[in-house]
């Protein structure tokens, strides 16, 4: 026990001195500008050639449908009946997924991920066919094609089978070519809009104060507290991804709202730097409920007369640990409340019904998010 308090007080400190000596943050890391942004595609599309490890087309209906279809617009007749009674596993129904990069142009190439929505075993080996690739807006902004790498196998007979990695889910490097430019809007009538990451009025506040020292009054101003508005001084009209560098490399000191974060299934405690506890008087003992069941025989002798009957006894122990009430004094640091806390002598499971019950009694100062 002893050294699981060791090392959370360590953790919490080293915690504390990150927090302390990174507290300046770049603009680009911690707000984005508005109308520069990914763009999400999604697509339907089948993989061939895969080694009878594909969907079972009696049973998969979308994927004989889908192959039909293609079939069809190649201009290959195919009898709808006799089609029907076909048995390949060759053939595997996917979902081809896709970001697509703001300004991106026509004719660049951008990745894909492809996972099968069908019952295939296995995309090794397999070759994606032409699938356009749409936008929330129902345009296709790409297209995609080509070899699929997994990364994984999947082999196996009836008694028996190995299988390394996600053997369904697979990966087209430069599989997409985008077609259409996504719509972006840029320095619109000569202004910048970022918007914060975490929402805070201080934080934007230190954000615009810090642009207007460098730029010159005016140049920005918090519309609320998630949002800077920049204003691009005459001379970088006509060069402004270079005033947008600029202002992305400045280093302006963030804050956030005081937060303690626990994780009751892992054990995971993290503190803010704000967090402040006010004096608290904390006793913290485990309660262990032991409950043992064995049976008990019972035999007649040889002559005399009866059965052998099986009783079962119950045996519970109830173990309690003293507990000591301890004056937490209030915490001027995060290192203060955490050599307070482990003076305790609680592991960190523990620590957690600790800090819910300093919560409920109004002695924390600070969010409790539990996960």
């Amino acid at each position: 026990m002893k050294r699981i308090i060791i090392f959370l007080s360590s953790t919490l400190l080293l915690l504390s001195l990150l927090c302390t000596t990174s507290s300046a943050a770049r603009i680009k890391d911690i707000a984005q500008l508005k109308g520069v942004r990914n763009n999400q595609l999604i697509g339907y599309g089948l993989i061939t050639g895969l080694a009878g490890t594909g969907d079972d087309l009696q049973k998969v209906l979308f994927t004989r449908q889908a192959l039909y279809n293609m079939l069809v617009r190649q201009g290959i007749t195919v009898n709808p009946e006799e089609f029907n009674k076909i048995k390949v596993k060759n053939v595997a129904a996917v979902m081809v997924t896709a970001s697509l990069p703001p300004f991106a142009k026509p004719g660049s190439t951008i990745d894909v991920q492809v996972s099968s929505i069908g019952d295939a075993k296995s995309l090794a080996g397999g070759n994606l066919l032409m699938t356009p690739l749409m936008g929330p807006d129902g345009k296709v902004y790409a297209v995609s094609q080509g070899p699929l790498t997994i990364g994984a196998f999947s082999f196996g007979g009836k008694a028996a089978k190995a299988q390394k990695n996600h053997p369904t889910v697979g990966r087209i490097s430069g599989g997409a070519l985008i077609e259409r430019q996504p719509p972006g809007i840029f320095a619109k009538n000569g202004t910048l809009s970022y918007s914060l990451r975490s929402s805070d009025f201080t934080t934007a506040s230190n954000m615009s104060k810090k642009i207007n020292d460098k730029y010159g009054p005016g140049t920005a101003f918090p519309i609320d507290y998630a949002t800077v508005k920049v204003i691009i001084p005459e001379p970088f009209l006509n060069n402004k991804v270079q005033f947008v560098a600029s202002i992305e490399r400045l280093r302006i000191d963030t804050d956030t709202n005081a937060r303690v974060v626990v994780n009751e299934r892992t054990g995971t405690i993290v503190m803010g730097e704000d967090v402040r506890l006010s004096t608290v008087a904390v006793s913290h003992g485990n309660l262990s409920l032991v409950i043992k069941d064995t049976t008990d025989v019972t035999q007649p002798n040889p002559l005399a007369q009866g059965q052998t009957v099986a009783a079962p006894q119950t045996q519970i122990d109830v173990i309690e640990d003293d507990g000591q009430l301890m004056v937490v004094k209030e915490g001027v640091s995060i290192g203060a409340v955490a050599d307070a806390l482990n003076a305790i002598g609680a592991t960190p499971r523990d620590l957690i019904a600790i800090f819910q019950a300093i919560k409920v009694a109004g002695a924390m100062h600070g969010e409790l998010i539990v996960l």
